[in-house]
């Protein structure tokens, strides 16, 4: 029981989570970033600069779409076997990956080889990364005291925006090598790097528990036979609610995040240096806002916390272009600040806890992972190449996409605001033999 553990397990346990998670989504932001300032040029150097961006942004969503196949197979067995063993597979994925884009040669090189190795990578940082989520929420929620769910659940989280931290700080300095130099082998170091940061993850990961949770349902022998399709029969709308609470988080991120370089750079003609400072400024204070929404969300519940997320994204969505627009430094910085810091934060950091006391702990894994990977592709994984192509469609106007904002934020305060409260659940089955239904809408 949470009780019976030491606050030292319980710290160890989240630590493990967000290192593991940060190293993860360190490769999975990299490619985010090369997409928007390398590949198109060294990729797709046939293609009409705007094309050559949107195709380059296609192969970056490809990575969303393998998202939902790498959820059901590691949601399947982490429900099966436990949260730790996929884990330690889902970083070894990812890190191997990464480490090979940066070792593949270019169009130039080989043709139509190149572009398709790349697509070929993208799709394992998908299938890596979709696993990853569940497990390391999970063993941050699962391990956690009733009460602090929010707030342990919130370190994976923070593990998101120290990855993007720490993947543009890693890149940001070769971005400013002479063009030819950064173009021919500075953009490759990052990702080797990678598989460092891979060793670091492992030695942790394999020294961490299995949850209490976990650990009780092997101890009777009844973990669900079928989780993936036990959670969809028994939990629809739960998945649905998850899905839902995405959208706004997923998609506005990495319109936020990815999307804003590409716009700050080749339609405003801003330094590169410039816009990747003020992403670099707004992580570094998102790591700091995500535990304290995630706390507050203790004190007063998921629903109010999330929901004024997504409104302030909603409200936010055309001052973020016109703040870019001015070109100055300060305001391009503000405006990735307030997007970012308050606006993601507030609904990214009870994000872990709100989705995990949404099912029981038989199917919590497959239920997590389907909720949240499905809608990453609907949402997150299409963002960029939405909004460039609405960018397109405008001439260059940005209004289409701030508009575009706004609808998902809708679809995130109407999942909200239809589920009930989890913050008090029980998270611990009293029935081990029947995996209990939550009631998640009022």
């Amino acid at each position: 029981m949470n009780g019976n553990r030491s606050r030292r397990e319980i710290v160890k346990a989240a630590s493990s989570s967000f290192i593991g998670t940060a190293i993860e989504w360190y490769d999975f932001f990299l490619y985010g970033t090369a997409a928007a300032l390398v590949f198109p040029r060294l990729f797709f150097p046939e293609s009409d600069p705007l094309i050559g961006t949107l195709q380059s942004f296609g192969t970056f969503a490809l990575g969303f779409v393998a998202r939902p196949l790498g959820g059901l197979i590691f949601g399947h067995y982490g429900d099966k076997v436990g949260r730790k063993s996929v884990l330690v597979l889902s970083l070894l994925i990812m890190g191997v990956a990464t480490f090979l884009i940066g070792l593949m040669p270019t169009y130039e090189t080989i043709g139509l080889w190149a572009p398709a190795l790349l697509v070929a990578m993208r799709l394992l940082q998908g299938i890596g990364v979709g696993g990853e989520w569940g497990g390391a929420a999970l063993l941050a929620v699962e391990h956690a005291p009733k009460g602090k769910r929010g707030f342990y659940g919130s370190w994976p989280q923070m593990g998101v925006p120290a990855g993007l931290l720490l993947s543009t700080a890693v890149f940001t300095p070769f971005s400013t090598l002479p063009e030819e130099q950064f173009l021919a082998w500075g953009w490759r170091v990052p990702f080797l790097f990678s598989i460092l940061l891979v060793a670091v993850g492992l030695f942790i990961r394999l020294r961490i528990m299995e949850t209490p949770a976990f650990q009780r349902v092997k101890k009777t022998a009844s973990e669900a036979r079928q989780p993936i399709l036990e959670a969809v029969r028994r939990h629809p709308k739960q998945v649905l609610v998850a899905m839902g609470a995405r959208f706004a988080e997923n998609g506005s991120f990495y319109i936020f995040s990815v999307f804003s370089l590409t716009y700050a750079t080749d339609q405003l003609g801003v330094e590169r240096g410039m816009i990747l400072n003020g992403v670099l400024l707004a992580t570094a204070l998102e790591l700091v806002m995500i535990p304290v929404f995630a706390a507050l969300s203790d004190r007063i519940g998921r629903r109010p916390v999330y929901l004024g997320g997504a409104a302030f994204t909603a409200l936010f969505a055309f001052p973020f272009f016109w703040l870019i627009d001015t070109k100055d430094a300060v305001w391009i910085g503000l405006s990735v600040v307030l997007a970012m810091a308050v606006g993601h934060a507030a609904m990214y950091g009870p994000q872990a806890a709100f989705l995990s006391e949404l099912f029981g702990t038989r199917v919590r894994y497959s239920g997590i992972s389907i909720g949240y990977q499905l809608a990453s592709v609907f949402a997150g994984g299409l963002s960029p190449m939405i909004a460039t192509a609405l960018l397109a469609w405008t001439g260059g106007a940005p209004w289409a996409i701030a508009v575009y904002l706004i609808g998902m934020s809708l679809v995130t305060l109407l999942a909200v605001y239809l589920a009930s409260e989890t913050y008090r659940n029980e998270i611990e089955e009293s029935d081990i033999g029947e995996s209990r239904k939550e009631r998640v809408f009022s």
